[in-house]
C-alpha cells in the first residue's frame, strides 16, 4: 500500500471476492421476525469505518503522521492470500492513533485505538472486530486508563455521563458470553463485547455505535485538561505501560497474526506498532505487572486466565454499578 504525504492517507478501494452468508433474523420493534438481507463479507469493510475516524478527527485537531508509519504500512501474508494495511498519526493530546485492517477471501480485521499522551487520564479508544462469512466477534469501549471498579472518581469523571449511550448499544448488540475476571479490568461500564450472525443490519448498528463511541471520545478528549503535576503524570504513564503490557502478551490476535505473517513479525508487531510505547513509557515486565502469571520456571504462563472466573453475563448494571456476583467459575 502506497501513502499519501498528507493526511488523507490513501486507502486502497479495491474489492473483495463475493462470500455469501447466511440469512440472518431479527426481532423488530413490533416483535415481528423479518429476514435481513444476505450480506456479502465484501460489502462489509472496515475502511469505511477507518476514514470516519479520521475525517472524525480531523474535526478536532491537526494530525500529522507517527514515525511507525514509513515502517508499518502494509504486509502480505505468507500464503499470498491476505493483506495487512496500517495506518498511525499523532496530534496534540494524542500520542498515537493507529489501526491494522487485515483482508482476505473468508475473514476482515479490524483493530483501531488511539492513546493519549501521558499528561492525560483519559480512556483509551479501543475497537476490535472480527468479520468472518458469518461470525462476527466485537469489542468496542473507551477502555480506562485507571480501575473504574476501585477508582470511582475516575469512572464519574469519564463515564457518567456515557451510561445511557453504552445502555442503548447493550441492547441492541447484547453481552457476548464468557469474559475472564483478568480482561474485565481494562474494560469500562460501556463496553460493547457482542458475537452476532453477520447481516446488514448488524453491520449498521455496529457503523452507528462505533461513529458514536468515537464522537464521545473525541468530546473528552476536547475537555481534557494538561495535567502539570509530576507524579499524576508518573501514574498516567504507568497506567498505560501497565495496559500495553498486558495487551502485548495477551492479546487474542496474536494467534491470527502469527499464522498469517510468523512468529517473529506478529510479535514485532505487537510490541511496537499495536501496542507501541512498551519501551518508551517504562520499564516494568510483564511479570512485574502480573506476578499470578509466572510458572516455577520464571516464564509467562500461557493462559488467558488465571483465576479462573468469568463473566457470563454483563456485569454492570443500568447504573454503571459492578455487579460482582455475575461471574461463573
Amino acid at each position: 500500500m502506497e501513502c499519501c504525504s498528507t493526511l488523507s492517507f490513501c486507502i486502497p478501494k479495491r474489492p473483495l471476492p463475493l462470500i455469501r452468508t447466511a440469512l440472518f433474523s431479527s426481532i423488530c420493534s413490533n416483535s415481528r421476525k423479518q429476514h435481513m438481507p444476505i450480506v456479502q463479507l465484501s460489502a462489509i469493510s472496515y475502511k469505511k469505518f477507518i476514514n470516519f475516524a479520521l475525517d472524525e478527527t480531523k474535526r478536532h485537531t491537526h494530525l500529522a503522521p507517527s514515525p511507525l508509519q514509513e515502517r508499518y504500512n502494509s504486509r502480505i501474508s505468507m500464503d499470498g492470500k491476505s493483506e495487512i494495511e496500517m495506518l498511525s498519526f499523532e496530534a496534540t493530546k494524542v500520542r498515537l492513533l493507529r489501526s491494522l485492517c487485515i483482508e482476505n477471501q473468508t475473514m476482515q480485521v479490524l483493530d483501531f485505538a488511539v492513546f493519549p499522551e501521558p499528561e492525560f487520564d483519559m480512556p483509551i479508544f479501543c475497537a476490535n472486530f472480527f468479520s468472518s462469512a458469518n461470525t462476527n466477534i466485537v469489542v468496542l469501549d473507551l477502555n480506562p486508563l485507571h480501575d473504574v471498579i476501585s477508582q470511582r472518581d475516575y469512572k464519574e469523571k469519564y463515564y457518567k455521563g456515557l451510561i445511557p449511550l453504552g445502555l442503548k448499544y447493550a441492547e441492541l448488540l447484547p453481552w457476548g458470553g464468557k469474559l475472564t475476571s483478568e480482561s474485565l479490568k481494562f474494560f469500562s461500564p460501556i463496553v460493547i463485547w457482542t458475537r452476532f450472525t453477520s447481516s446488514s443490519y448488524k453491520y449498521d448498528v455496529l457503523y452507528s455505535a462505533f461513529m458514536d463511541y468515537y464522537k464521545a471520545w473525541l468530546e473528552l478528549m476536547d475537555q481534557a485538561v494538561v495535567e502539570t503535576n509530576a507524579s499524576k503524570i508518573m501514574c498516567n504513564r504507568e497506567a498505560q505501560h501497565r495496559y500495553l503490557t498486558w495487551r502485548a502478551e495477551k492479546d487474542p490476535g496474536h494467534g491470527l497474526l502469527k499464522k498469517l505473517i510468523g512468529e517473529t513479525q506478529a510479535k514485532d508487531l505487537l510490541v511496537n506498532f499495536l501496542f507501541n510505547g512498551i519501551d518508551e513509557l517504562g520499564s516494568k515486565s510483564f511479570l512485574d505487572y502480573f506476578p499470578e502469571y509466572c510458572c516455577e520456571d520464571g516464564t509467562i504462563n500461557q493462559s488467558r486466565s488465571i483465576i479462573g472466573k468469568s463473566f457470563e453475563s454483563r456485569p454492570w448494571d443500568r447504573k454503571g454499578e459492578f455487579i460482582s456476583n455475575s461471574f461463573e467459575n
